[in-house]
């Protein structure tokens, strides 16, 4: 039987939430928004988590969330980094137990399922990398510079990436390992690693899969996705 690990991700500021609470930490319908995403790990096959946090926030999580909801999936909570790749990289790093495969995911994705998740686990058993999303629904445009419409992709094959994104672990955490050893240059070529494929994308050849994940999988970002978060929560 395969051994996997989710890597959920709580240590952004939520700056666009406009909030003095930061978001992950936000109540939704009595529960913090965290809370979702960890209940959903916790429910599934996965076997262990790693929950990355703010600085200092360990503490707090561990009591306020987990103990007081009764997460029992929780096997680590380490402090995150400055950017996304340096909370995941610090996430990889605290996975000292057997596992084959992680499931990186953004805390703040609070409607995955385990429809999502077995899908993911079908195609990286078979692929090694593989990140969940959904086709476009509009047509996406491409921009200079300076504004103007530089090209228009065919709408079929472009693709709107959610979380989790997951992958075999030795193939993430070497990726990522060379991500900080060459951090420098690649911020120098103007590089910006927004998701982990991308780190896959860069430091191996293996090809990155695309599984179907759902419409419903938003990020909470603005408080305008608080109010339809309280919809399909309440649906």
């Amino acid at each position: 039987m395969k051994k996997t690990t989710a890597i959920v991700l709580a240590a952004g500021s939520g700056k666009r939430m406009k909030s003095s609470i930061r978001k992950q930490y936000l109540m939704i319908e009595d529960k913090p928004l965290l809370y979702y995403s960890l209940k959903a790990f916790d429910d599934s096959f996965i076997d262990n988590i790693v929950l990355v946090t703010g600085k200092g926030e360990e503490q707090f999580c561990r009591e306020e969330i987990i103990n007081k909801y009764d997460i029992r999936k929780v096997s680590a909570i380490v402090e995150g980094g400055k950017e996304r790749y340096h909370s995941v990289a610090y996430g990889l790093r605290a996975v000292n137990w057997e596992c084959d495969y992680v499931f990186i995911h953004d805390g703040a994705r609070p409607f995955i399922d385990n429809e999502i998740l077995k899908r993911a686990l079908d195609d990286v058993v078979r692929t090694r990398a593989c990140v969940v999303g959904m086709p476009v629904k509009d047509t996406v445009k491409i921009s200079d510079i300076n504004g103007y419409v530089a090209d228009t992709p065919a709408r079929s094959l472009v693709w709107q990436i959610q979380t989790p994104q997951v992958f075999e672990k030795e193939l993430i955490s070497d990726a990522y390992e060379k991500l900080l050893f060459r951090e420098e240059e690649l911020l120098k070529d103007g590089v910006n690693i927004t998701d982990d494929a991308m780190v896959v994308e860069f430091f191996t050849d293996v090809k990155v899969k695309l599984t179907e994940g759902s419409y419903r999988n938003i990020k909470i970002t603005t408080p305008e996705d608080l109010d339809i978060a309280k919809i399909f929560i309440n649906k």
